[in-house]
């Protein structure tokens, strides 16, 4: 049982859709399993990644690393992120957390905490996020005399957590990010999903890049991808599910997509099925989306994604109001992050051998980790470089 603060409601189930639901978990459950995409993250015997994944990543536009994670680095998450929750808002544009205190965030100018009804779909059918969501979810019913709103997203999460930093300049995962994207690669940006029981809402199906689709250098590593570590393992109840190989067939049309199927219920879909420690890369392309979570279970997932540079630089990127050209300095400044993760976990954890980060080699002493740099953060996430 996590000890986060979250919240769980009554038990609730998708009515009528009910045994249909439970018959597709089941189903997806095995469909994920059968595929040969999943493993530890092995080392060479010069004590290198071992890369043999990357041609079911290519394959599937999704890898499951199996305890990547051990017991220490998952309970300083947990540590961190029961903090991070004790001073979350009280509820959506409220600048006070719940013992009355100025909350988390609420001095920063960029997004951090957001909500969203109780097993509801906010963007699905919208024009919400560029209108990449174009079918809405199944919204149950939620039990009565639940909250209003829920916690579902915290972004620009490495201001908040030395813990999130520190996995963040993981050496191994680093690693594949540089056999992925090159030993240029970029940030995207960095997240906390949550999916209280009984409550947490759905994610319409969608694909994530929205600037390359129609470029002729388009393949199926254009946009990047994200690692998702689970803070206490995922299920067909309450994980993402991903479409496999659609990576690689550029723009899907999920309207057609769902019409075919009958229901959003894809046919050919997957959970990402984990367990607590387990860090999945996925494909920022592949379709994929979750469903309300009526389970028992919570989902905490961590994670940050990264770019090929080649594909961030020139881009127009940031928030729509403050839309820009990506240029050599916002990468460079973005990514001083990544350095400071490196240095945050080299000294939780000596015994590693630290991940070189190309681009800044040889400056490493210019970005030691201290409680002067931590403030330093502050809104970094204003040049978060989505595409």
């Amino acid at each position: 049982m996590n000890k986060l603060p979250l919240l769980e409601g009554p038990p609730v189930d998708y009515g009528d859709d009910e045994p249909a639901m439970v018959l597709y978990r089941l189903e997806g459950e095995q469909r994920a399993l059968a595929l040969e995409n999943r493993g530890p993250l092995r080392l060479d015997a010069q004590g290198r990644v071992d890369m043999s994944f990357l041609e079911a990543y290519w394959r599937y536009g999704f890898y499951v690393f199996e305890g990547v994670l051990d017991r220490v680095e998952l309970d300083d998450l947990e540590s961190d992120l029961a903090e991070l929750l004790d001073g979350a808002p009280v509820g959506p544009g409220e600048p006070d957390d719940r013992h009355g205190r100025p909350a988390l965030g609420a001095g920063c100018r960029a997004m951090t905490f957001t909500w969203a009804a109780p097993l509801s779909d906010p963007v699905g059918g919208t024009t919400a996020n560029r209108g990449r969501h174009p079918v809405k979810m199944t919204e149950p019913t939620p039990a009565p005399g639940v909250p209003e709103q829920v916690l579902q997203l915290i972004v620009g999460t490495l201001q908040f957590s030395d813990a999130c930093l520190r996995f963040y300049g993981h050496p191994q995962l680093l690693a594949v990010a540089a056999a992925v994207n090159g030993d240029d690669f970029t940030p995207f940006n960095e997240a906390i999903w949550i999916k209280q029981a009984h409550l947490g809402g759905s994610v319409a199906w969608h694909q994530d890049g929205f600037t390359h689709w129609d470029s002729p250098d388009l393949d199926a590593g254009t946009h990047g991808f994200n690692f998702m570590a689970q803070l206490y393992g995922s299920t067909a109840a309450n994980g993402l599910w991903v479409l496999p190989g659609s990576h690689r067939t550029g723009k899907a049309d999920i309207r057609a997509l769902v019409a075919a199927a009958g229901s959003e219920r894809l046919p050919d879909a997957v959970p990402l099925v984990c367990r607590a420690g387990d860090v999945t890369i996925t494909n920022r392309q592949v379709v994929h989306g979750s469903f309300a979570n009526t389970s028992s279970d919570a989902r905490v997932t961590v994670q940050h994604g990264f770019h090929r540079r080649r594909s961030v630089l020139g881009a127009v990127s940031g928030d729509p109001r403050n839309r820009v050209v990506v240029d050599e300095e916002r990468i460079r400044e973005r990514s001083k992050p990544i350095m400071y993760g490196i240095d945050a976990r080299a000294r939780r954890y000596p015994e590693e051998t630290r991940f070189v980060y190309e681009p800044f080699a040889g400056q490493e002493d210019q970005f030691r980790w201290s409680p002067r740099t931590r403030a330093g953060l502050k809104d970094y996430n204003l040049l978060d470089l989505g595409i």
